[in-house]
């Protein structure tokens, strides 16, 4: 009775697995990477520099192609320039949606720096050149054909896909996922979602590992304000508020909080260690291994060698800009420095601002927290004990044969506000070589590029994760 039980059930996932290769095989690949560079060529050629934007003209192409093929879409707007999409392929309801992500705004040009024209899509040695091929239409265009390749296939959803193409990620985001939270959440409430935030890394040539973005740091910005009388320069004065001001930047920057790691920066340093080169490995280790003196001395090697993780580590301070005065031989009666605080996700914004106004321990300067639209991004994380991030994680090893490294960003995404109403949100994106942001080809540098190979292995990578978290299984 028991070998009949066992070859039954081999009987039966022998069956599904051959009904699964029949629905992957639907998929005519060489079609889709054709029309995939088509779509992505058109929206890269489309200027939505940030500032203005003006991403209500990727929107329009967006919703031109999803309704020709079927797809219903919403154009949402607060500014008329500035609209959002959103479109839905419909499930069976049994399991909750599952939200497709990506921003159609970019950062600025300076064109006369770029050998291809910033908005020219030029194909040139197996890649495609201009702003925001890689931060972030990549994702916009890779959310777009699987929502086609899904409809034009057929395929049962258990889930609604939703598609979101979002104003504003670059500093403004009033327009895009503010807006879209607060007044229009249920067009995007999900379980889970894809978005950017992680990588597929190659060093020389060779894939090192998958990153996959589960939690972010969350930004601030700190002003100090030093005041004091103004005079004539020839009379040195300790009253000079330029002098103050340079303490109390000292100060800050001198300062450090206290370490301390999270589920997902604890298991991101161990899984980086196990594929870092031997010197690498053993300091990120030793961050693990709660002796206070090695974690001292891992850290202080971190800070000299690889600041990327070093930062992990921590909430942290950066000066950034620095202002006053107005002729050489005048001291000002007031200096103004402005420092980037990137806070971990659960530190204390008020505590912490009490904190640093101890470290600076000066009552004639004056240090608040200063708002900057797009910076008020929410805390809140995403787990990687989920259905999701396994999901990512065979996907991962099927399309690109590596490891799956959850990673805490240094930086913010729109993902903040989608995770602070309750969405698990990974961080996805495209395989990238890490020579190419030396050499000025990274997202946001003025030869920004993608391999057309890497785009076209992405959407392959985000149908087969879409698949096995939407795709109706047998009842």
């Amino acid at each position: 009775m028991r070998l009949r039980v066992v070859l039954a059930l081999c009987t039966f996932i022998t069956i599904q697995g051959a009904a699964q290769s029949q629905r992957v095989q639907r998929v005519d690949w060489p079609a889709v990477e054709r029309e995939t560079l088509e779509h992505f060529q058109a929206i890269v050629r489309l200027d939505t520099s940030n500032p203005p934007g003006n991403e209500t003209r990727v929107a329009e192409y967006l919703s031109r192609v999803l309704d020709a093929n079927g797809i219903p879409v919403q154009v949402l707007a607060l500014e008329p320039a500035r609209a959002n999409v959103v479109a839905r392929l419909k499930g069976n309801g049994t399991r909750r949606p599952l939200l497709l992500m990506g921003h159609t705004d970019v950062v600025s040009v300076e064109p006369a720096k770029w050998q291809h024209g910033p908005f020219s899509a030029d194909r040139a040695g197996g890649y495609v050149y201009g702003r925001g091929t890689r931060d972030d239409k990549s994702s916009v265009a890779t959310a777009l054909m699987v929502m086609l390749t899904l409809k034009r296939s057929g395929i049962a959803l258990d889930r609604d896909v939703i598609f979101l193409a979002e104003a504003g990620e670059e500093g403004t985001t009033r327009p895009g996922i503010d807006f879209i939270v607060s007044q229009h959440f249920a067009s995007i409430d999900a379980e889970f979602c894809l978005a950017e935030g992680g990588n597929v890394r190659r060093e020389n040539g060779k894939v090192r590992y998958a990153s996959v973005g589960a939690l972010e740091k969350v930004p601030r910005t700190i002003e100090l304000i030093a005041r004091g009388p103004s005079a004539h320069a020839s009379v040195p004065r300790l009253s000079n508020a330029v002098a103050r001001l340079s303490r109390a930047i000292t100060a800050l920057s001198d300062w450090q909080a206290p370490i301390r790691l999270n589920e997902i920066t604890s298991e991101q340093f161990r899984r980086m260690a196990s594929v870092a080169p031997p010197e690498q490995a053993r300091h990120l280790e030793a961050v693990l291994s709660g002796n206070s003196e090695e974690i001292a001395r891992a850290t202080r090697y971190l800070q000299e060698h690889l600041p990327e993780y070093a930062a992990l580590l921590r909430t942290s301070v950066s000066p950034t800009i620095v202002e006053g005065g107005l002729r050489y031989n005048v001291v000002p009666s007031e200096a103004k420095a402005t420092l980037d605080v990137r806070l971990l996700p659960d530190e204390n914004p008020d505590v912490l601002l009490n904190t640093l106004r101890q470290v600076v321990n000066d009552p004639a300067v004056e240090v608040t927290f200063a708002r900057r639209d797009g910076e008020q991004r929410p805390p809140g994380g995403t787990s990687i004990n989920t259905e999701a991030f396994r999901a990512i994680e065979q996907a991962v090893t099927q399309q690109y044969g590596t490891i799956t490294i959850p990673t805490m960003s240094t930086g913010a995404s729109d993902k903040a506000q989608v995770r602070s109403k309750g969405v698990q949100c990974y961080g996805v994106g495209p395989g990238n070589d890490a020579e190419d942001a030396p050499k000025g080809f990274g997202a946001h540098a003025d030869q920004e590029r993608i391999r057309e190979r890497d785009l076209h292995d992405f959407v392959r990578f985000y149908w087969d994760v879409v698949m096995r978290l939407a795709a109706s299984r047998p009842s």
